[in-house]
């Protein structure tokens, strides 16, 4: 067989690897999911209902640096019916599950600028990596 000829389904396998990297979506609603096992690579989603109109923010508490690398900022989506003056959404950060071992996920809502008051919600869960 010629080169060219294991190129394309080498590629193609290749192709439905990448396509087939497993995901886990993970919300503030379903954190009876937690604690989460995740395979080295796997991309995590977390997905958290918010409003920055009203001030308050999700923060990091821990972002389980040890085994997880966050894949960009966060990113607020907006509720489907745009044009709504003061209308939450969902807050989402990406993850990829970079290293074997075990870590907390914590996230707090609250008003940064009041770190004394007691947070309005609190997002906490065990990660383990293998």
């Amino acid at each position: 067989m010629t080169p060219a000829r294991l190129l394309v389904p080498l590629s193609l396998c290749l192709l439905a690897a990448c396509a087939q990297t497993p995901k886990h979506i993970v919300s503030l609603d379903n954190q009876t999911d937690c604690p989460l096992t995740l395979q080295t690579g796997q991309t995590l989603i977390l997905m958290l209902p918010s409003n920055p109109t009203t001030g308050y923010r999700w923060l990091m508490q821990n972002p389980a640096p040890s085994i997880l690398n966050s894949l960009g900022p966060e990113v607020f989506n907006a509720s489907r019916e745009v044009g709504l003056v003061g209308e939450g959404g969902q807050s989402v950060w990406r993850y990829r599950a970079a290293n074997p071992g075990e870590g907390h996920l914590m996230m707090t809502y609250q008003q940064p600028w009041a770190p004394e008051v007691r947070p309005e919600r609190t997002f906490d869960c065990v990660i383990t990596v293998k």
